[in-house]
């Protein structure tokens, strides 16, 4: 029903993803027409058919004044978690910002002190090590083991004794976890949540991927099986619609949620801009069949990655993906180190892939990250530019 084949052109439209220079050894950036970008986490795709109809309405208004948030956003973000994921949350639970990434930052701001710890699952999205820094708290990070050749999981043994440490505040997690491809099972969260209890240690859970899940994967927020969570959320990822800028705080504790108000308010990311309330809105109450027939697209370009790769690059170790759209590839049969990887096909393949190592230095050395959001014939062109690569 919908064309996720169509080759959009996105150069000269002030995309980071296609304009920004990518790094080259001089440090001057390369900007090349011939470079195919697989490395930020943004899709090719247009956007629902419903969501264009909204912004071109707004448009069509010609007045784009300060943006009242109404009820109707509000109804239309509460049915969906409902519809979508059997958890029923409260309107007055709800509090909005710009992105995810602010609301880390105020979350963080409201919950901790300079010199607190707050705890990540390594490899993770790069932007928890500045969140973290800016706040003046330190890393604590618990590294995912690879185990049986099956599945990244989590050291519960590590994760008690940090937690333990009494400098210990908050867990930042991410479900879908960024890069690994994980969605955390309801056993492992129910874990999470009696270790961070037993330590009072709280819980913050980063669920921007939450819609793109794998077939036979399910997710469920954490938020639904433990009350005391604070969840960050946002359509932005799944629905392309991240350059509109709105996302979702989600936290059932009033006086929490009053800390988290004062900080976004302080930190001036408390305003949005007329178009995302708009957008958001018809992603969830009219979207729902365009985000099922994109998670089928994605997990058909994940096997003919996984494909391509046991016939053409042995060197590779494609990681399984049951969450995002952002595969983990184990390149150390190549000899090179991440970095070195992912400059030698940047500069001999053209093929723009980001380093392991930007998702920590020791979690990550060994990996790249790949983005497969984009038009199959696209994809196979950046692999077969790879594979035509010598050995």
């Amino acid at each position: 029903m919908y064309d996720f084949d169509e080759l959009i052109e996105r150069r000269g439209t002030g995309c980071v993803k296609w304009d920004e220079k990518a790094p080259n050894q001089t440090g001057d950036g390369l900007l090349s027409r011939d470079i195919i970008p697989l490395w930020v986490a943004d899709m090719d795709f247009k956007a629902a058919p419903a969501i264009q109809e909204a912004i071109k309405r707004r448009a069509e208004h010609g007045v784009f004044g300060y943006t009242h948030v109404d009820d109707s956003y509000y109804d239309a973000v509460v049915s969906w978690y409902e519809r979508r994921h059997q958890w029923t949350i409260k309107r007055e639970w709800l509090l909005y910002t710009t992105g995810v990434v602010p609301a880390i930052s105020a979350v963080l701001k409201a919950l901790t002190l300079p010199g607190e710890r707050v705890i990540t699952l390594t490899p993770a999205y790069n932007c928890f090590f500045s969140s973290i820094r800016n706040t003046g708290c330190e890393l604590a990070e618990c590294r995912l083991r690879w185990n049986r050749n099956v599945r990244f999981e989590i050291p519960w043994d590590e994760l008690e004794a940090l937690c333990r440490d009494e400098r210990t505040t908050v867990l930042l997690l991410c479900n879908p976890h960024n890069p690994t491809g994980r969605v955390w099972s309801i056993t492992e969260l129910r874990h999470i949540a009696i270790i961070c209890r037993r330590h009072h240690v709280q819980m913050v859970s980063d669920e921007i991927h939450c819609e793109l899940v794998m077939p036979e994967c399910h997710f469920t927020p954490l938020g639904y099986i433990a009350r005391d969570v604070i969840t960050l959320s946002s359509p932005s990822k799944s629905f392309n619609i991240a350059g509109l800028q709105m996302a979702n705080i989600i936290c059932r504790d009033a006086e929490k949620r009053r800390r988290i108000e004062r900080a976004i308010n302080i930190n001036e990311v408390c305003d949005v801009n007329p178009f995302a309330p708009e957008a958001v809105k018809a992603a969830y109450n009219e979207s729902e069949e365009w985000i099922d027939e994109l998670n089928q697209y994605l997990w058909d370009n994940y096997r003919a990655l996984r494909q391509f790769a046991a016939e053409y690059l042995p060197q590779w170790k494609v990681r399984p993906l049951e969450g995002t759209y952002l595969p983990w590839v184990d390149i150390t049969a190549t000899g090179m180190t991440s970095q070195e990887y992912a400059d030698h096909l940047l500069q001999e393949a053209r093929v723009w892939v980001n380093p392991g190592t930007m998702y920590g230095q020791q979690a990550g050395e060994g990996y790249i990250r790949l983005n497969i959001a984009c038009p199959r014939s696209r994809l196979m062109e950046a692999l077969e530019r790879i594979g035509s690569l010598k050995k």
